[in-house]
């Protein structure tokens, strides 16, 4: 059985002036941040964060500006680009202290932040990251899978659970393809204890306000992520789930063409939350990626690779 690391503690400063927490595994190597989820927590990331510092990287798992552990920013400010200025932030910082780019690892709205941060950086003729990483997100995706996620994360947001259990049955009836875990400890890093003793999403509620922008804005949205992508000149690997109710093959090829040089896999078995549908799959492809890199020189920039692509087969023991 494989022996848990644990991690130590870490901290930023974000743009605006918000305090952002981290865990961080492995002490000696290359910088590698991970950026969840809307709605999630650095918690998201433990057993891929394990996996990458075990190759002999150092791990940020970073909860991001109104999650888990991090502060809620006074003013709000929940908007991508305010996202992808912590990002930049935190990755400057993270060159800074190591003398080494970080590669960054995002999923969903952390995949939106890094790619805007990284387009951002590549305009103003710099490159933010070492490489990038992209979990099922891409500039264009199914409206109405947004929506599905939305309506979940909203349907108690405000009401919260009595227990941790009816948590877990919420998520369970929203992710029926999972087995449900034997222990409600994992479920418990992601929602917090309210004064009316009811349990709570651990993000701050603002947060979905702003998702309201993003249903009504989407065209302008969609226009900032296509040439932040167009932009990108560092290594990158897109990581679909094969069941994904966001990324549809169309996106997936709208992307590739924005960035010729890019790596793909597609994870049979797994939908949006690539990482927890198939952690193992999604790890290995992951850790492949950055161990090329690491062969042939710590992500050159100035090298351009042809795309590969893979399928991850479906999980046939279930069957």
């Amino acid at each position: 059985m494989t022996r848990h690391l644990s991690p130590a503690a870490a901290a930023f400063t974000g743009a605006a002036g918000n305090r952002l927490v981290a865990d961080v595994f492995g002490d000696k190597g290359a910088p590698v941040l991970l950026l969840h989820g809307g709605g999630q927590t650095r918690h998201a990331w433990r057993a891929t964060a394990e996996a990458i510092a075990r190759t002999g990287h150092v791990a940020y798992a970073l909860d991001q500006r109104g999650h888990g552990d991090s502060e809620w920013p006074k003013s709000g400010g929940y908007n991508f680009p305010h996202f992808a200025a912590d990002v930049t932030i935190v990755a400057d910082e993270l060159t800074r202290r190591g003398g080494v780019k970080p590669s960054v690892i995002g999923a969903s709205l952390g995949g939106i932040a890094a790619l805007v941060a990284e387009g951002d950086a590549e305009k103003s003729g710099r490159s933010l990251f070492s490489s990038l990483v992209l979990v099922d997100i891409t500039p264009r995706v199914d409206p109405d899978g947004v929506a599905k996620i939305h309506a979940f994360m909203r349907a108690h947001a405000e009401e919260g659970f009595a227990s941790i259990d009816d948590a877990a049955t919420a998520v369970a009836g929203y992710l029926p393809h999972r087995p449900r875990p034997k222990s409600n400890e994992g479920l418990k890093k992601n929602l917090r204890l309210s004064p009316d003793g009811r349990w709570r999403w651990h993000w701050d509620p603002r947060f979905m306000d702003s998702r309201r922008g993003v249903a009504s804005d989407r065209e302008r949205i969609e226009a900032m992520m296509v040439e932040a992508a167009r932009r990108i000149q560092i290594p990158a690997l897109l990581v679909r789930g094969g069941s994904s109710e966001l990324v549809r093959e169309a996106d997936v090829k709208e992307f590739l063409d924005l960035v010729p040089h890019a790596e793909y896999v597609d994870v049979a078995d797994a939908r949006h939350m690539v990482a927890g549908d198939r952690n193992d799959h999604f790890s290995a492809a992951v850790m492949d990626f950055l161990g090329k890199l690491d062969r042939k020189g710590w992500c050159p920039e100035s090298e351009v690779r042809p795309i590969s692509q893979h399928r991850i087969p479906r999980d046939t023991s279930k069957s």
